[in-house]
């Protein structure tokens, strides 16, 4: 009887103790999709740095019923909505490192078959509607990794020179992260076959400040 009873503290003990790291990864995800969905700008660094553009960096939440996160990002400059010149989409959700490190998420990439059908998103989020899983090309080398910090930051990016460039002479690009509530910093890079840079900011990271908060992009398809 006392061995049983034994048993069954222990039991309980392990379940009360596993639970909450099961539900703060759970919600670590949450609060990584949301804090990278909704309107971001660079406006103020712009201002202060001209080495810097103004642009726009907008994520929309996709196929909520699917019970997977997915997230449509486009990026524009001011006056140009329907010409973006970087439309990317993100799986949040990838277990490869997850498994291995429970403070470690994995962004998958994807490319866009057809961007131009979707693009203006960003003023018009109705056209995601269309978007289905056929017009994405995963991305392999290219998926985000971020680890989740003490200070309430996840920090992180591409890794090494596994990410393949898609321009010419562009050999293989970087892309780093630090994401917290109402900051986005991406620091994006392209290299040649040599290691030198050939196109992305030189001098550090984009800093996105948010303008539009999440909830205002969670009705998006």
């Amino acid at each position: 009887m006392r061995r049983a009873l034994a048993s069954a503290l222990i039991l309980a003990v392990a379940s009360s103790v596993a639970a909450p790291g099961f539900a703060s990864r759970e919600g670590d995800w949450e609060s990584l999709a949301r804090w990278l969905t909704g309107r971001f700008t660079s406006e103020a660094q712009s201002r202060e740095d001209p080495d810097y553009f103004d642009v726009r960096c907008d994520g929309f939440p996709l196929w909520k019923e699917r019970g997977e996160q997915w997230l449509y990002v486009e990026r524009t400059v001011p006056g140009l909505p329907e010409s973006p010149y970087r439309q990317t989409v993100y799986r949040l959700g990838g277990e490869a490192a997850g498994k291995a490190d429970k403070r470690r998420f994995e962004l998958d990439a994807y490319a866009i078959v057809e961007p131009g059908r979707f693009a203006g998103a960003s003023s018009d989020p109705a056209r995601l509607s269309a978007m289905t899983s056929q017009d994405l090309v995963a991305r392999p080398g290219c998926s985000i990794l971020l680890e989740r910090g003490g200070d309430d930051t996840f920090t992180g990016g591409t890794k090494g020179r596994d990410c393949p460039g898609d321009a010419p002479g562009v050999a293989y690009v970087t892309s780093e992260w630090t994401v917290t509530k109402d900051t986005l910093m991406r620091w994006d890079r392209g290299f040649d076959a040599d290691g030198r840079q050939v196109w992305g900011a030189t001098k550090g990271p984009y800093v996105f400040r948010r303008v539009v908060a999440s909830s205002s992009a969670e009705e998006a398809p």
